[in-house]
């Protein structure tokens, strides 16, 4: 194992790179404010009582480019029932009155920018929130980004995906956090199969880095959490949450912490 660097400037140690130690971690997205807030944090508390090792929370764009019909949909539905950032930052404060697990967010450049960048990132560390994920943050443009969330201790979550071909170990090097291994070309969404040689990204990592990997896009069932479990640390769940959100409402949260349970068992 070659000298790993160290990332530069670290001052606090990585609460997400912990959760992972000892254990395979079941991560779960849901996009905030779908169907509304309240349930938003009832389907949190449900997740976490059932064994999600991490919680996603996505922040609602106009623009999602990144995710599937089932996911824009959700933002659709957030959006038009008034759910806002500032919003968002008051669900986590009430969040960890009993939430002790890391907490991200999944959002959008446009989202931080219009907030603010050092603003977004202060409340960030001011709300508890660990982590954020921007997947239409370019790695060559991430110094816009990283040195301000680093200041506030908020890890600046990097993305891997099938092409990222030669451009893996270097993003793996400057990996905070936990790295998304993004399984599948196009955006979110369930899929019956995951051809995509997953074994020898996840081995490019290794060789580049001590920082946990954990699979996303595409994964629904606890046959496929259980192969991810296999292969890297963690596998990361969000159609299939959101899904269970639009069908029953404000009644998800008891069948998301069913599924999440049926996923973490699979995983162990």
């Amino acid at each position: 194992m070659p000298q790993l660097p160290a990332t530069e400037g670290r001052i606090f140690m990585s609460k997400i790179k912990t959760t992972f130690e000892n254990k395979k971690a079941f991560i779960a997205f849901i996009t905030c404010g779908d169907p509304d807030l309240d349930t938003t944090a009832a389907a949190v508390r449900a997740a976490v009582k059932n064994g999600a090792d991490l919680i996603e929370l996505g922040i609602p764009f106009s623009d999602p480019t990144a995710e599937g019909p089932v996911i824009q949909g959700a933002n659709i539905r957030a959006l038009r029932g008034g759910v806002t950032t500032d919003k968002i930052f008051g669900l986590v404060r009430e969040l960890r009155r009993d939430i002790q697990i890391p907490m991200v967010f999944m959002t959008y450049v446009n989202v931080v920018f219009s907030y603010g960048t050092e603003r977004f990132a202060s409340a960030c560390q001011e709300a508890g929130i660990d982590g954020l994920i921007l997947p239409d943050l370019p790695f060559e443009e991430k110094e816009e980004f990283q040195p301000i969330f680093r200041k506030y201790g908020v890890d600046l979550i990097s993305l891997i995906a099938p092409t990222s071909e030669n451009r893996i170990a270097m993003i793996a090097k400057e990996a905070e956090g936990f790295l998304y291994i993004v399984s599948s070309l196009g955006v979110t969404g369930t899929r019956n199969e995951i051809k995509t040689d997953l074994s020898s990204i996840i081995k490019t990592v290794r060789q580049n880095t001590t920082i946990p990997c954990a699979v996303g896009f595409g994964i629904s069932t606890p046959e496929q959490a259980n192969k991810m479990a296999e292969i890297s640390d963690g596998a990361i769940v969000g159609s299939a949450i959101v899904k269970l959100l639009e069908k029953h409402g404000k009644n998800a949260p008891e069948y998301i912490g069913k599924y999440v349970r049926t996923m973490k068992d699979a995983m162990m």
